[in-house]
């Protein structure tokens, strides 16, 4: 059965968005974590937030490494409550329930990659298709952000490893307690 990985950057105050004031793409560190995360992965898991986002940036995007080519290319399975079909940019829209349809990916992939905590990752943690959960905990604080990071239930979760970098980044890996 394959396992199922919620991957987001965020600063120290919670904001997941306005990226282009405090994430540094040019941070080797960020970068070999996201290749380790990205090429390990088979599947992408996304809400309809990250997937139109990603779907302007990414397509547009080269590199030396092939992370923009393997990322492009992997399939993606949207879940939304207002896109309709078919998508484009390797996505298939998932209809009906997202839990079933998420343990039916299980067996069909090895390691599924969810980037952005919103609902989807809310909706996967509640029902308990979430193996690890991947934080990149940036230097910064942003204020005035939108709030996310919310569960319809508490969940637990043990840390399994935490790496620090020089830029004063943290990921942290955790699993379900």
């Amino acid at each position: 059965m394959g396992t199922v990985t919620v991957s987001f950057e965020m600063t120290l105050d919670g904001v997941f968005d306005q990226m282009e004031h405090w994430f540094d793409v040019d941070d080797p560190e960020l970068v070999r974590h996201s290749d380790e995360l990205v090429f390990g992965a088979d599947a992408v898991l996304l809400g309809r937030e990250s997937y139109e986002f990603f779907r302007e940036y990414w397509p547009a995007q080269s590199d030396d490494r092939g992370f923009a080519a393997h990322y492009n290319a992997l399939p993606k399975h949207v879940a939304s409550t207002t896109l309709t079909g078919p998508l484009d940019w390797n996505a298939t829209l998932i209809e009906g329930d997202v839990a079933e349809t998420v343990r039916g990916l299980r067996e069909q992939y090895g390691s599924i990659i969810s980037h952005g905590y919103g609902q989807l990752a809310a909706t996967l943690m509640d029902a308990g298709l979430v193996d690890e959960v991947h934080v990149g905990i940036h230097p910064f604080i942003v204020s005035h952000a939108e709030v996310r990071l919310r569960t319809p239930h508490p969940v637990g979760l043990r840390l399994l490893d935490v790496q620090r970098y020089d830029s004063g980044t943290i990921f942290a890996r955790y699993a379900p307690a």
